[in-house]
């Protein structure tokens, strides 16, 4: 009884536009005091939740990418994809999500790839005769690219979560990465041919070897921190360190275009981005130990085996998956939120925690860009200036798009767990 009135506290603070952060932490309070708790554990869960090693990695991917956008690499990278991938049908709505693919495997988070290519896009998009619900919904869709593509800020939250091994999470996701791109792609070309969406780009060889000597450096951090992580040279978190110290330098001595009071800026920017994720981080983590102290982990065994046919793996994938992705509508981030609470039913029922750490991945992508929260969605919504309802509409197609990219991971897991076998990882 008191859980169900915690959860319908933090529903109702949601819908009636309280921050997410405030909805959690009185969800807790609230929780702990009905309970006759010591309302002390509560800071010292939150302080826990923040103090994973693991989660190390999180600030230093987010100064990273502040970085990066700071030196106009989003550029570069646009540059190359447009020269390469414009002239397909549906032109700047293939380069927007091309670009996701790159950038996003650069940054490693939604909102990172949505302030570095959405700023750029969408307005071009706009002018090139494509409606802005649609360029916004573009944007959005193809910026959950980033999460599956090393550096991934869903993937180390989920490491920390669980324990699973980071690096074998950060190869595990670039082939469904690579599947969601091709997935996105097909449909803005479907879309385009129906609508006559699109503007005549020649393909040259010469401009597409310009842009990637051009950009080249800027591929350099998804590609090394890989290489480094198969080769042995740095763990996962110090893949992190190495992101800045790569970004700094490609920016201020290869460009030329960071100079010392522009990288102030990064660094007071990311301080203030780290706070905000980490203190969310660890109310999330809070929340997910109330969940999991009320015995909802129980519950849902309970309900799974008493759902699932035959009492078999993939019917207990199916239901679990369900579960995340109507928390994923309401909690951002989720995977704090949600993994104390699936967590023993997974290992209880021996699901392989890196193939399903892919699952839960994308179940985020597809809660950020589905209501109430739809935090990629109201972005978008906000840099093209079109109201969110109309990006919803439009999106409809991205998001089956999205859907079926995550059936086929479910049927199929050898698209999330062959990289990484094939490579050593553990």
């Amino acid at each position: 009884m008191t859980i169900t009135v915690t959860l319908a506290v933090i529903i109702g603070l949601l819908v009636f536009g309280t921050p997410l952060i405030v909805s959690m932490a009185a969800g807790v309070a609230l929780y702990t005091m009905l309970e006759g708790g010591w309302m002390m554990q509560y800071p010292q869960q939150v302080t826990e939740g923040m103090g994973s090693f693991v989660l190390l990695a999180m600030p230093l991917f987010i100064l990273a990418g502040v970085v990066m956008n700071a030196g106009g690499i989003a550029d570069r990278v646009f540059a190359f994809a447009r020269s390469l991938f414009g002239p397909l049908p549906g032109g700047l709505a293939q380069v927007d999500v091309t670009t996701s693919l790159f950038f996003g495997g650069m940054v490693g988070t939604s909102v990172a790839d949505l302030a570095g290519t959405g700023s750029t896009l969408i307005p071009q998009m706009k002018r090139h005769g494509y409606p802005a619900p649609y360029a916004a919904a573009v944007t959005a869709s193809s910026s959950g690219i980033g999460p599956l593509i090393p550096p991934s800020s869903p993937m180390i939250l989920y490491a920390a979560a669980t324990g699973t091994s980071l690096g074998t999470l950060f190869f595990a996701g670039v082939v469904p990465g690579v599947i969601l791109t091709v997935a996105l792609m097909v449909t803005v070309g479907v879309q385009a041919k129906r609508n006559g969406w699109g503007e005549k780009i020649a393909f040259d060889w010469r401009e597409v070897l310009r842009t990637l000597r051009a950009s080249a450096l800027a591929f350099g951090v998804p590609v090394l921190i890989l290489l480094g992580l198969t080769l042995g040279v740095f763990t996962p978190t110090e893949s992190g360190a190495f992101a800045v110290v790569y970004a700094i330098l490609i920016s201020a001595v290869a460009y030329r275009s960071l100079g010392l009071r522009r990288l102030y800026r990064c660094l007071v920017e990311a301080a203030v981005l780290t706070g905000e994720v980490m203190l969310i981080v660890g109310v999330s983590v809070a929340l997910g130990a109330v969940l999991a102290m009320a015995g909802l982990p129980q519950v849902l065994a309970d309900f799974a085996t008493s759902v699932v046919p035959g009492d078999t793996q993939l019917g207990y994938v199916v239901v679990l998956t369900v579960v995340a992705v109507l928390a994923g509508m309401l909690f951002d981030p989720l995977i704090p939120v949600i993994m104390p609470v699936l967590l023993p039913t997974i290992l209880q029922v021996g699901i392989d925690p890196v193939y399903f750490g892919v699952i839960i991945v994308l179940t985020v992508i597809v809660g950020q860009v589905t209501p109430p929260v739809a935090m990629s969605l109201v972005v978008a919504a906000k840099i093209a200036k079109v109201d969110a309802w109309a990006v919803l509409r439009a999106n409809t197609p991205f998001l089956v798009a999205t859907l079926v990219v995550l059936a086929l991971v479910i049927a199929f897991p050898a698209l999330a767990t062959w990289l990484p076998s094939v490579l050593g990882q553990p």
